[in-house]
């Protein structure tokens, strides 16, 4: 999914700091929406080689990673934008921003923030679109915060609803659909996705996704998904778990079951700090086994 295209993030900060601007929100407020570097996804890259060298699911992590990064990041950097501005309204504990939009905008949307009043924060980006009279605003962004540890201590969620984008916004929504919910604890450099969507052909799929830093600048992911590989219309369980040291060298373990793979396989690929592969193992004979396991980081 090509999250970072969705719902024109940049339209919709630049239509909401753009409103009547009334009052200061409370400097909390700021400070408990993380940035996107706080909660980005950390594998070391290199490109002293050609994509053809490199070891296949080495590519396939570090474009799982940026896509995921990619996901986060636009959520944050648009919220964190506009609460940097003074708000429209005060209504009580609750703060807005907008609703705003450009005269040739096909929506309009807007920024709640309520101050829960425990040093915790709820919000939501809403739209409505401005091509269907009597449209109602709906929730595309919905997320806590709880910044009460401290700097890069706090943690939270919030979910991102693709397809309430696209009725808000059917201009510039992209080809994006269903949810993803991004939950994340800066204190332990910890990051959890869960994705529910379908494919091109309506089939379900859905996914869990999970990353931790290591204190050394290391880390490690595991990505599971329910979906339909090949084959039949009957779904695959995919399983991805990829591990790496701060100079980038690493391991990734797969699986595939269930569906049109039956008992299924698995396979090891291990790669060096030049992101070259240096062994490569599966349970079916998929490819020869090549290199050598002593060689693997992990």
């Amino acid at each position: 999914m090509m999250m970072t295209k969705s719902i024109l993030a940049a339209t919709a900060a630049v239509s909401l700091v753009a409103c009547v601007q009334q009052d200061q929100p409370p400097a909390g407020i700021a400070r408990a929406i993380p940035t996107a570097d706080q909660v980005r996804i950390n594998l070391p890259t290199g490109t002293s080689r050609t994509v053809g060298e490199l070891a296949e699911w080495y590519v396939a992590t570090r474009n799982i990673t940026q896509t995921f990064n990619g996901g986060s990041a636009w959520v944050l950097i648009l919220i964190h934008t506009i609460v940097q501005f003074p708000v429209t309204s005060v209504d009580g504990n609750t703060y807005t921003w907008g609703p705003w939009s450009d005269a040739l905008d096909p929506a309009e949307y807007k920024l709640d923030v309520v101050d829960v009043g425990d040093g915790t924060y709820t919000y939501q980006l809403s739209g409505r679109s401005k091509t269907v009279a009597g449209s109602a605003f709906e929730v595309i962004i919905d997320g806590t915060a709880d910044p009460r540890a401290g700097d890069l201590q706090g943690n939270g969620e919030f979910q991102i609803d693709f397809d309430a984008g696209r009725r808000v916004n059917p201009v510039d929504a992209g080809d994006e659909r269903g949810q993803v919910e991004v939950r994340y604890d800066l204190a332990q450099r910890h990051l959890d996705l869960t994705i529910m969507s379908v494919d091109d052909n309506g089939n379900l799929v859905t996914g869990d996704y999970a990353y931790d830093e290591r204190a050394d600048g290391g880390g490690a992911m595991t990505f599971d998904v329910d979906a339909d590989t090949g084959g039949t219309s009957a779904l695959e369980q995919v399983g991805v778990h990829s591990q790496w040291q701060a100079n980038g060298a690493g391991r990734a373990d797969l699986s595939i079951k269930g569906g049109d793979a039956g008992a299924g396989a698995t396979a090891t690929e291990c790669w060096n700090n030049l992101f070259a592969r240096t062994f490569y193992t599966d349970s079916v004979g998929f490819a020869p086994t090549e290199g050598d396991a002593a060689s693997c980081a992990f």
